[in-house]
């Protein structure tokens, strides 16, 4: 058993930079064919795929709007023609928290793009890619969740924590369905990550608070994300399915 995953292809969402891009520079750099998915960032996209195809690597950025559904199923076909193939590993890494936003200040409006932009995607991109899985007998999905799937985040971001609740639940019923089928679906929860958009909404001081309370005495990189996903999506981890894995530094154990 090995990490290599010489020939798949991989479709990794929000891979403009942060998290995303190192999943996907980090896939790529053992052997994966990497589709690098992008919203708004075509820039951030395009230069991931430089990085990885300077580092003698295949890659190709591709743009989708997620919250919309026929965006989605385009998308999944894009990439399949694109490869000459069907999608082996799903990357679910696309999310967003625009803002933070109490109860009393919630509107309709904030909920669908919450639940939409963290949610939706999951679901129906893993569905567009699960016929071609199941035709094969074999496939991989590796959600990105959060720790505040588990301990409600913040404050303001009830719904960003609720969609990533979520996603681990979703995880866990397509792992059991699907398994039979050589379906292996699993989700990782990240702490608290530097050098990503969540950086935004933390001062200086909130920052070193935080670190105070990790056991490990810093904040997480996006590669120790990108290292749990290699994991996941490669042989060493066979025998695993339907599990969350925590990369936090310690700030929450199970």
């Amino acid at each position: 058993m090995s990490y290599q995953l010489e020939g798949q292809r991989v479709l990794v969402t929000g891979g403009s930079g942060g998290i995303g891009g190192a999943i996907a520079q980090k896939l790529a750099s053992n052997g994966a064919i990497v589709a690098v998915h992008y919203m708004r960032n075509k820039e951030g996209a395009e230069e991931t795929v430089r990085i990885i195809r300077e580092a003698g690597g295949e890659a190709e950025a591709f743009h989708a709007d997620l919250t919309r559904l026929d965006q989605i199923n385009s998308l999944a076909a894009q990439v399949q023609t694109a490869f000459g193939a069907s999608i082996d590993i799903l990357v679910n890494n696309a999310g967003q928290m625009s803002q933070r936003a109490q109860l009393l200040e919630l509107s309709e409006d904030y909920y669908n793009e919450m639940l939409d932009a963290n949610f939706k995607s999951c679901v129906f991109l893993s569905k567009a890619v699960l016929p071609g899985m199941l035709q094969k007998g074999k496939g991989n999905i590796v959600n990105i969740a959060s720790l505040a799937a588990h301990n409600g985040g913040g404050p303001g971001v009830a719904l960003y924590a609720a969609a990533k609740g979520a996603m681990l639940t979703f995880t866990k019923n397509i792992a059991k369905v699907y398994a039979g089928q050589g379906i292996r679906v699993n989700a990782i929860a990240p702490g608290v990550i530097a050098n990503t958009s969540n950086d935004r909404f933390k001062t200086e001081e909130i920052r070193k608070s935080i670190i105070a309370g990790i056991p490990l005495g810093r904040e997480g990189l996006p590669e120790d994300v990108a290292n749990g996903v290699l994991y996941l999506t490669s042989d060493l981890s066979s025998f695993v399915t339907g599990e969350t894995i925590e990369i936090n530094g310690g700030m929450f154990m199970r």
